[in-house]
């Protein structure tokens, strides 16, 4: 583990910490600032000692209600407003989030425990989706023109309501942006509901959106936990769909919250991703990427490549290379620029990663890097390697979150496709071959909603972005987005050409009335 260090984030982080947390964390309805209505508060810690880091107001379903109902008042006006206004905004907000990047950066590091190197990127990118979004609100609604004979139809899209957005707390500003810049480029309004364990850049976002001109009430903030505010917000009758970023199990329960009042919803869950690496590959780059696609983000990203099936005959030497690579990552404090795996977010999720390196063992299979805790306090833990695994292991069915990579063996194209799809997940997968008509064959075949060849996950944001299986319901990205923020209406205009039947022209037939007899 490396040291810490002086750095000028340390300083950074001292002086926001004071000046910005000391006062606790509050919610943001109708544009004001305000408590929990019942008073009731939480604390939220820094994962690299688990020290208390904030004060949070704790939402239940008053503020949820108050929430919505400011969002359904807001929308009334909200709607009504043009595309360009509404990209002039986003872009205010784009501009505010790129001048309070470093501030945005640092304190995610420090809620999150994610190193600063890719927070950095992180608060660029959150700017970027709010830029892309901007320049699609003034076509948003629009729609396609569809004649026929003796009609004009046009379809038109239209914002469907107030929405609630439920993030999660491993990239929470970013995944932030990227649910709250397309409704609001659609004409909608928000509650948003971050993760309990993440609370801190949600606040950041919502005085940036203020800042930048949003009218109140579009956009609300109400922080709580998932039992609480969440059910509250996924029940609640003004919000007309969720939009969901977190683990599988909690979608369900969300469906099923939001089933009487008929809610539309859009999942991003949880995934089991595979990197196929055949053995005509061009390994130095595989395994950059098989690297980087684990040990980034600590592992804690819904598209790391967390199962990496490598072809029997360059197994044991490329899992050698995996192995000397994780020993060599550099496990540490978040804000140090040199620091590559930081702290886990929480105690409990970090006993859940530890406990898999006991079930390896029983499982049969061999801790070849890492396996244990780093540090005498925080949730550091090692990145790890398990090798000589199969298959049907949980270290290999189920996602564990972390930076823990399982490497089992295949023969063939065939059985590399079967080992592949042979899990409940399907959000996204990883090739490696230099067989062009091998990479089309097996990614057409390859149960997953985001496939990258020799690469890793590179996001293009026009492009679709979700999962199929238990890793969602839905698409992100482009106008997909707006297909789930939106209403399709068509108008068909009739030319005067057509005959419509007529009923009721002629003479009314007799009806024959019975004589009861006796």
């Amino acid at each position: 583990m490396t040291q810490t260090s002086a750095h000028p984030n340390h300083d950074l982080a001292r002086e926001l910490r004071e000046s910005q947390l000391t006062g606790g964390l509050k919610h943001f309805i109708g544009g004001e600032w305000v408590d929990s209505q019942s008073g009731e508060t939480f604390q939220s810690h820094t994962p690299t000692d688990n020290s208390a880091l904030v004060t949070v107001a704790s939402g239940d379903a008053a503020d949820i209600d108050r929430a919505a109902r400011a969002a359904h008042d807001a929308f009334q006006t909200w709607r009504e407003v043009s595309g360009a206004e509404r990209r002039n905004i986003l872009h205010k907000i784009a501009d505010l989030i790129e001048k309070r990047s470093q501030e945005i950066a640092v304190l995610e590091s420090v809620d999150t425990g994610q190193a600063i190197r890719f927070m950095k990127s992180a608060a660029a990118r959150g700017a970027e989706n709010f830029r892309f979004y901007a320049d699609r609100a003034p076509g948003a609604q629009d729609g396609e023109s569809l004649p026929a004979p003796g009609f004009l139809n046009y379809s038109i899209r239209q914002p469907i309501g107030p929405v609630g957005v439920i993030t999660p707390w491993n990239t929470p500003f970013m995944l932030s942006t990227w649910k709250i810049a397309p409704a609001l480029a659609a004409g909608c309004t928000v509650v948003h509901k971050p993760a309990e364990w993440s609370p801190v850049t949600a606040t950041l976002l919502a005085e940036i959106m203020d800042e930048a001109g949003l009218p109140k009430g579009v956009h609300n903030l109400v922080h709580g936990f998932g039992e609480s505010a969440g059910k509250a917000l996924t029940e609640h009758p003004l919000i007309k769909a969720v939009a969901f970023v977190g683990e599988t199990v909690t979608g369900s329960h969300i469906m099923r919250q939001g089933a009487d009042t008929l809610k539309r919803v859009h999942f991003e869950l949880g995934g089991k991703n595979p990197v196929v690496v055949f053995d005509d590959a061009d390994l130095d780059k595989a395994l950059d990427a098989v690297v980087f696609m684990i040990y980034s983000l600590n592992g804690e990203r819904c598209t790391s490549s967390s199962r990496v099936l490598i072809q029997e005959g360059i197994y044991d030497e490329f899992t050698a290379r995996i192995a000397e690579r994780a020993r060599n990552i550099r496990v540490g404090d978040p804000l140090d620029p040199d620091t590559e795996v930081g702290p886990l977010v929480h105690p409990r999720h970090f006993q859940k990663v530890m406990g898999y390196f006991d079930k390896a063992r029983e499982e049969g299979a061999t801790i070849a890097a890492g396996g244990e805790r780093v540090g005498g306090e925080g949730n550091y833990v090692s990145p790890t390697l398990f090798t000589g695994a199969r298959n049907d292991m949980r270290i290999s069915q189920e996602e564990i979150f972390g930076p823990v990579l399982t490497a089992i063996p295949f023969t063939d194209e065939a059985d590399a496709l079967v080992l592949a799809n042979d899990v409940k997940y399907g959000l996204a997968g990883y090739l490696w071959t230099n067989d062009l008509t091998r990479a089309h064959r097996f990614a057409h075949g390859l149960e997953a909603g985001m496939i990258w060849v020799n690469s890793e996950n590179v996001r293009h944001l026009p492009t679709p972005f979700g999962g199929v299986k238990n890793s969602g319901i839905g698409r992100d990205g482009g106008d997909y987005s707006f297909e789930f923020y939106m209403e399709t209406k068509n108008i068909a205009i009739s030319l005067g050409t057509h005959k419509t039947a007529r009923l009721g022209v002629g003479q009314a037939p007799v009806v024959q009335k019975e004589v009861a007899e006796g």
